[in-house]
């Protein structure tokens, strides 16, 4: 498609860009194109020897800006020569988005990987190191390794930060001049240092790493904060942004810690609803009443109770009872070789060595009758706000930014641009059905997965957790229908998975993460079969990871549909008070089948929309609370990443 008709392409499509910005990135994304040719008859040798005096021009001074046009067109010609792939206008469009310092909205499909190489190359040629934020581990490893041959190619290094590396290793890492890893690695490794440092107020910081060099300790593993780019932008901004980053001091348990976790767990059971405690699904949070208070004081209890205060184990039968109601097994957390391990919310991926705090991850593990770890205290902490706002330069690439554009430009200060695509999209989608049942939804999906496989047409099943996934998975062994799960269980064989959920009559069923950024490819069998149907299970507490699981459909201008499956028990009305949700299965009238008119819909995205707001607020708070907890420290001449006690 030739760059005019992209802007027919952009009002047909619904998008609503800043022109002017992509007027003049278009006009920019031309010149990129003519340079490439004059490249072409280069040798290697000649390429590199280009690229070296780029890298002196940036560091004599020369604005990177003006460099721009010169190193896109080497990088774009070093991705043809190592990878035989070239970067198409709305790539390079959008690389000149990222080096501007805004999130580019690319969608699914769109190769952001490789779009993410040009402002990397464009930011390392300062020599002061460019970091490059992916979701997982695994995506890291392979982007490091597949795209380092074009850096390479230019006289760059590249390194990769994954979660079993020594401190010598990273810091090797983190020298060279493009660093892939995660935003919880990178941003350890930051809290790590500033415990190395231990320093004072940032505006002596500079002296204070001065001071550490210079001492003979343990050297940093970082070199600075230069340039992020951040891949899957709003997974990693917006939905982790409500957990801080927390370097644990180990507070090890003694004999009455453990009873009192078990005790507490045991007690949640004698006590009445309402009358003794009160459960607030909305908040996750419970407390107890007077009545629950004088039950729980008269209670029989082990001998080595006796010495914690009555206000701790009020506490913990309150965090027993949130753990109890607020916490499921399968969709919170996993449990595997008698650990409690963390399922993320956003991602359906485990969190190894992560905890919640408060006694919260301990009142699980006596939920789940597997051994009591330590609880943590906190050594330093940050959030994914403050860690990102460290870096002089800031960028991120995503599929789904524009829902939160406004929530990004507030907190990040930087812009939202959507970058139309390489081929018109044209993805189909059905009116969603609603059951008064989970079952009945599930044995509506089940029907439809039939319906398509004797299409020949490949189906990704998107599940909001892994116990969905796996009852799921066991109605269609029942039909003997062959399929592959992919939840947070299996997340070592995503990528083979995800590739081959593209073959005709296929079933995978996937948890939130889907198998992000991973291709699904099609053939051409498939494609004349209408490409790949996306059925969603649930709608998920953001439309942004609905879109994501949508996205996953009807990329590079293939076909492909989706279809929304909805039922009066799915998680998302979890947050609404049970009397409310009985209430609402007595009103609702369904057909033999168990499914409700189609109006029901809108009561879903009501509740979708509040629990959208509730998690803006909490991320608000939490940013207004970091402020100030950040002026604080500062105004006392302390580092505010650290615990301080008197």
């Amino acid at each position: 498609m030739s760059i005019a008709s992209h802007s027919y392409h952009w009002m047909k499509t619904g998008f609503r860009p800043a022109k002017s910005r992509l007027s003049r990135w278009s006009a920019t994304a031309g010149q990129i194109m003519k340079r490439c040719e004059s490249l072409k008859k280069m040798t290697d040798d000649k390429l590199e020897r280009y690229s070296l005096e780029l890298r002196w021009r940036a560091k004599s001074g020369e604005p990177l800006r003006k460099i721009l046009p010169e190193a896109y067109a080497l990088a774009r010609e070093s991705a043809w020569r190592t990878l035989k792939m070239e970067h198409f206008p709305v790539q390079l469009m959008g690389g000149i988005a990222l080096f501007e310092g805004g999130i580019a909205e690319m969608q699914t499909g769109e190769g952001k990987t490789l779009t993410a190489v040009l402002p990397a190359y464009l930011r390392a040629l300062m020599g002061k190191g460019c970091h490059v934020i992916t979701v997982n581990d695994y995506l890291a490893k392979r982007d490091s390794e597949t795209m380092g041959p074009v850096f390479n190619k230019l006289g760059l290094s590249v390194g990769c930060i994954t979660s079993d590396m020594e401190d010598e290793d990273r810091r090797i890492a983190y020298s060279l001049d493009v660093t892939y890893g995660t935003a919880n690695e990178m941003g350890f490794d930051f809290l790590r240092d500033r415990i190395r440092i231990g320093a004072s107020a940032p505006g002596q910081l500079e002296q204070a790493i001065t001071n550490h060099k210079n001492s003979g300790k343990e050297p940093l593993v970082q070199r600075g904060n230069y340039f992020a780019l951040i891949d899957e932008a709003d997974s990693v901004l917006i939905d982790e942004a409500r957990t801080p980053l927390i370097i644990g001091l180990i507070q090890p348990n003694d004999a009455a810690s453990v009873n009192l976790f078990r005790w507490s767990n045991r007690a949640t059971h004698q006590l009445e609803p309402e009358e003794d405690y009160v459960y607030e699904p909305k908040k996750r949070s419970s407390y107890l009443t007077d009545s629950g208070c004088r039950k729980i004081l008269l209670m029989a209890k082990p001998s080595l109770l006796d010495s914690i205060d009555t206000e701790r184990i009020y506490k913990q039968v309150e965090q027993s009872l949130v753990a109890r109601f607020g916490f499921l097994k399968d969709r919170d957390y996993v449990v595997v070789d008698d650990e409690v391990v963390i399922v993320d919310e956003s991602t359906g991926r485990m969190m190894d060595g992560r905890k919640w705090q408060d006694g919260l991850h301990q009142s699980i593990e006596a939920q789940e009758h597997v051994p009591i770890t330590a609880a943590t205290g906190q050594a330093a902490r940050i959030t994914v706000q403050s860690f990102f706002q460290n870096y002089a330069h800031l960028a991120g690439m995503t599929g789904t930014a524009a829902l939160a554009e406004k929530e990004i430009r507030k907190t990040y200060k930087v812009s939202v641009t959507s970058i139309p695509t390489h081929r018109p999209c044209i993805r189909q989608g059905s009116q969603a059905r609603v059951f008064k049942t989970m079952q009945a939804k599930r044995l509506a999906v089940v029907e439809e997965i039939e319906r398509l496989r004797l299409k020949r047409c490949p189906i990704l099943v998107g599940t909001p957790s892994v116990e969905a996934s796996e009852a799921l998975g066991d109605l269609l062994a029942m039909k003997a229908i062959p399929h592959q799960i992919l939840n947070a269980k299996y997340h070592e064989q995503e990528a083979e998975i995800v590739r081959k959920a593209g073959e005709p009559a296929r079933v995978t069923i996937a948890t939130n993460m889907a198998g992000r950024g991973t291709d699904i490819l099609l053939k051409d069998e498939e494609r004349a079969n209408g490409g790949l149907h996306v059925i969603a299970t649930e709608m998920h507490t953001s439309a942004r990871i609905d879109r994501q699981l949508i996205g996953r459909s009807a990329r590079q201008g293939d076909p492909g549909h989706y279809q929304f499956f909805l039922s009066l028990e799915d998680e998302l009305l979890r947050c609404l008070e049970m009397s409310q949700i009985e209430k609402l299965a007595r009103s609702a009238k369904a057909d033999k089948n168990g499914e409700l008119p189609a109006g029901w819909l809108s009561f879903f995205k009501n509740t979708q929309n509040f629990l959208e707001k509730l998690h803006r607020k909490q991320r608000r708070d939490m940013l207004k609370q970091e402020k100030n907890r950040i002026e604080m420290f500062h105004k006392m001449g302390l580092d505010p990443y650290l615990e301080w006690t008197e």
